[in-house]
């Protein structure tokens, strides 16, 4: 799994070279630049080697590249990159309660309990569920599911780290979910996200695969920005 973050970081010397636009590794291709509300943009793309139904991202600010993520087709979180912590981490084997968009869109409710491990901090275990409102909404000519999620993060000892729940969107066509609003609780913190998409940029048209965020910059950075990339994001 690292190798496959390693492939995508792989990118990170192609920005300095051409700071407005992002570039690929080699065999990636991309197929949706989304610009959001809270000073970030996010490429979303394939790889040739992956298995049917894999998708990467990966998301910068104005300072550069601040998560690399990979999901399967039920869009389990498979590997993450928190690039502000310097924290990998992977999907445990075998989880409890596995995340999934197959059961979430025939019952409208999917439960999930999984881990992650990592060599940085460890275990997490990550417990909640998302579920459709029942609200569809549309975003810049793409239709989307609204759903409403919770989750909590428990350390190796059961200790809660931090929890979070709003609402996020989810797409059928691309199976993957987006971030909405959010409000997140740590153990000495309360605080509000708005990570809504705004825009949705397709290959050929202006603006794709932009290394620079549009909407809502030039804000002071919280202190909340490395919770931001994972309590706001299903991947």
């Amino acid at each position: 799994m690292r190798i496959a973050l390693s492939l995508i970081l792989a990118a990170g010397p192609a920005i300095a070279q051409g700071p407005s636009t992002f570039s690929l590794p080699a065999g990636c291709t991309a197929y949706v630049t989304v610009q959001s509300q809270s000073c970030e943009v996010d490429h979303h793309f394939t790889c040739s080697g992956d298995t049917d139904g894999m998708k990467r991202r990966v998301s910068l600010d104005e300072q550069g590249l601040t998560y690399v993520g990979q999901i399967d087709e039920e869009a389990q979180w498979i590997a993450s990159f928190h690039v502000l912590a310097g924290i990998n981490e992977t999907l445990a084997p075998d989880p409890a309660d596995p995340a999934s968009l197959t059961e979430l869109f025939a019952s409208n409710l999917d439960t999930w309990d999984f881990r992650t491990q990592s060599a940085e901090v460890g275990e997490t275990r990550y417990v909640g569920q998302d579920s459709l409102t029942g609200r569809q909404v549309t975003i810049d000519g793409v239709t989307l599911d609204e759903t409403d999620y919770h989750i909590t993060a428990y350390d190796a000892s059961g200790t809660e780290i931090w929890s979070s729940r709003g609402n996020e969107y989810v797409s059928r066509d691309w199976r993957m979910f987006l971030s909405g609003t959010s409000t997140i609780t740590t153990p000495g913190d309360t605080f509000t996200l708005d990570n809504a998409p705004v825009e949705f940029i397709f290959p050929g048209e202006p603006g794709f695969l932009s290394a620079r965020p549009k909407h809502g910059c030039g804000l002071a950075i919280s202190s909340a920005d490395i919770l931001k990339e994972k309590a706001n994001d299903h991947l």
